[in-house]
């Protein structure tokens, strides 16, 4: 590798959705990963702490802006409004300029939660949240067209739960994917020419793979695809003298049982289900419920998923509404709950300022966190093993009031869900696996020091990190830390005082009121909704 200049003006960050560092390492030290063992040897490596909880919706906008969610305003995949419905997040809720955003020319291709695309200096093809190819997913609009023409039937992601029961096609259609998403990647590499200062591309597949497929064997096929695309991109900064960052925004690791949050504050007192009265009412005791029409329907061919994805979703909820079943937060009572799930393992309180039926006083949120915390970590399984662990959100999210109250996620290889059922635990189904809190960082470039550790690192340190290395002023109100071990002492960031620098974020025209329920149905299959 060629260091002809003493610092790096160009970065590329390379993200890999999912990918721990167990597997990292152990594959790159065995020589199965060769380029990811190059990276470790020229460049610098180590652990990367995600958000809390890890998720994709948190963790990657941290990763692009550097702040943590109370920042950057993305709590998961919906957010929840004072009368309990939801909405999808997008890329105009997240209130912190992004690289993207700082640094220009800039090309960003697949990044999950920036539908809609921005008219960026540069190119932009919206990932995971696009709604589906039928809307204008990039940018400028005759990059749609090219996409189109030169990569037949490219798509944002699969149907899931098509594949719940065919995970030898499941596999080939991973790697279709993966391979559309690298011609992309050409294709966004061509546009570009000599013209950015920042790439940033992301590869989901690693992710939606190892939820559905724990097996090392068939997994380490998968990661020897991934090599060979970080081989290409190495190639690809080494020509143009840029720094590369590889990143995770989470691990993964595998998973036995679900653990039903909700399920616990209903059989504690603190939730509770609507009763059957009116319209559900007489549908229950006509016998009608969710499970029985879902049945019905399956019998002749129409599925559940069929249903969402097809009606719109206004209509979906009222009627989901009105029949008894499992709905998860359809069938709460909010006039007599004091606490509940939603999302990935958001609690919220139900306090009178907060929401529309709120019952509790907003005095009584501390001892009550200090309750529910009691009660969620207390939780076992039938050899005494603690399932949940809960987290502060003050904590957690200091600078946003509206944040939620605590955080639930399962401890080990328990996994935390928010439907209601009858029953506290349940089996995992069809996942195999799913988030952990550590993925990965490997550095490589003009920059870089050879064989150095990084220690500690976190997600939002990545922003901070690659502007201060390319000669960037961090902005003032980073979460984020510039990682020093990360830099050559001989190469020019080593050695420079960082430069901060106030930012403020663009008003976006209007709201999105994209039909989003293809993408619902994706986040279903899964398991990231109920």
């Amino acid at each position: 590798m060629s260091r002809s200049s003493p610092t790096a003006e160009r970065a590329f960050v390379l993200g890999f959705d999912g990918v721990p560092w167990r597997l990292i390492d152990q594959w790159s030290e065995e020589g199965e990963l060769p380029n990811f063992a190059r990276m470790r040897e020229e460049g610098a490596a180590g652990t990367l702490e995600s958000t809390q909880p890890a998720t994709t919706p948190l963790a990657w906008p941290s990763i692009a802006t550097g702040v943590w969610p109370d920042k950057h305003g993305v709590y998961g995949f919906q957010n929840l409004s004072s009368d309990y419905t939801h909405e999808m997040y997008t890329s105009h809720d997240i209130e912190q300029p992004t690289l993207w955003e700082q640094v220009a020319p800039a090309h960003v291709g697949n990044v999950p939660m920036t539908y809609p695309a921005q008219e960026i200096d540069g190119t932009m093809v919206t990932g995971m949240m696009t709604p589906s190819t039928e809307k204008q997913y990039a940018h400028p609009p005759d990059l749609q067209d090219e996409i189109e023409a030169r990569i037949p039937d490219y798509d944002i992601s699969l149907d899931y739960p098509d594949y719940a029961d065919r995970l030898d096609e499941f596999e080939v259609a991973v790697d279709e994917m993966l391979e559309k998403r690298r011609e992309l990647m050409n294709l966004q590499m061509a546009e570009a020419g000599d013209d950015w200062r920042l790439f940033f591309f992301v590869f989901t597949a690693p992710d939606r793979f190892q939820h559905l497929i724990w097996d090392m064997d068939r997994l380490l096929a998968h990661y020897k695809k991934l090599d060979a695309v970080l081989g290409e991109v190495m190639e690809y900064t080494d020509e143009h003298d840029a720094d590369l960052y590889v990143v995770s925004d989470h691990g993964f690791g595998p998973i036995e049982e679900l653990v039903y949050v909700n399920t616990i504050l209903e059989q504690d007192g603190y939730l509770f289900e609507q009763e059957d009265e009116g319209t559900r009412g007489a549908l229950a005791s006509l016998g009608i419920s969710r499970d029985r029409i879902t049945d019905a329907l399956n019998r002749v061919g129409i599925s559940e998923e069929k249903i969402v994805s097809t009606l719109p979703r206004s209509l979906v909820d009222t009627v989901a509404e009105q029949i008894p079943g499992d709905h998860a937060l359809y069938d709460v009572d909010y006039d007599r709950t004091v606490a509940f799930v939603h999302g990935a393992g958001c609690l919220y309180v139900n306090d009178t300022e907060r929401f529309e039926k709120g019952v509790v006083d907003p005095t009584q949120i501390p001892a009550l966190k200090t309750e529910l915390t009691d009660l969620l970590e207390s939780a076992t399984d039938d050899d005494g093993q603690q399932m949940l662990r809960a987290l502060d959100g003050d904590e957690l999210f200091p600078t946003d009031d509206e944040a939620p109250d605590l955080i639930v996620i399962g401890k080990g290889t328990y996994e935390a869900r928010n439907a209601l059922t009858d029953s506290v635990t349940g089996d995992t189904g069809t996942y195999d696996a799913s988030h952990r809190k550590e993925g990965i960082v490997l550095c490589r470039g003009p920059s870089i020091d050879a064989g150095a550790e990084l220690r500690g690192a976190r997600v939002v340190d990545i922003a901070p990190t690659l502007l201060h290395g390319i000669g960037e002023p961090v902005p003032k109100n980073a979460d984020g830390r510039v990682l020093f071990d990360a830099f050559d002492e001989d190469a020019i960031p080593a050695s420079t005082k960082v430069e901060r620098t106030g930012v403020s974020k663009e008003d976006r025209d209007g709201d999105v009121d994209d039909d989003f329920d293809d993408v619902e149905d994706r986040l279903k299959g899964l398991g990231y909704m109920e």
